[in-house]
């Protein structure tokens, strides 16, 4: 299992009228929280990309228990759980200043070679880099 912390703060633009922050934002810090995980494994989308592989999402949900707030730092614990296959699972954990969870969420991408257009298994060289996680 790998867990990584992500700390981001709330900005205006991301704010409705009552200063919370608007639901469809919280997608772009799942990826925010994402890439900081794959780069604490010492990965990259661009180096994946630059490997012909590219990772759309195919599914996410969230569950909201409290609001984000403008200005406030969330801390955000992503957590891959298992070993990816074809598909890659992430989970997010959102906690406020005051430590509170407020939020949580999942995503599960694809693998997909880009010249085929075809799901496929991640590169050798990314599964390297996540087995000692696993094992």
């Amino acid at each position: 299992m790998i867990t990584s912390e992500t700390k981001i703060r709330v900005r205006y633009g991301e704010v409705d009228q009552m200063g919370y922050m608007y639901y469809g934002n919280y997608a772009q810090f799942y990826e925010v929280a994402r890439v900081d995980m794959l780069r604490t494994v010492g990965m990259t989308y661009r180096y994946l990309e630059e490997l012909g592989i590219m990772m759309p999402v195919l599914d996410m949900q969230c569950k909201f228990f409290k609001p984000a707030h403008y200005d406030e730092e969330l801390t955000i614990k992503t957590t891959l759980a298992k070993m990816p296959g074809v598909r890659i699972h992430f989970k997010y954990e959102f906690y406020n200043e005051s430590g509170e969870f407020i939020h949580v969420g999942e995503t599960t991408l694809v693998f997909v070679d880009m010249k085929r257009m075809r799901p496929c298994l991640p590169p050798e060289i990314f599964q390297n880099r996540l087995k000692p996680f696993f094992d």
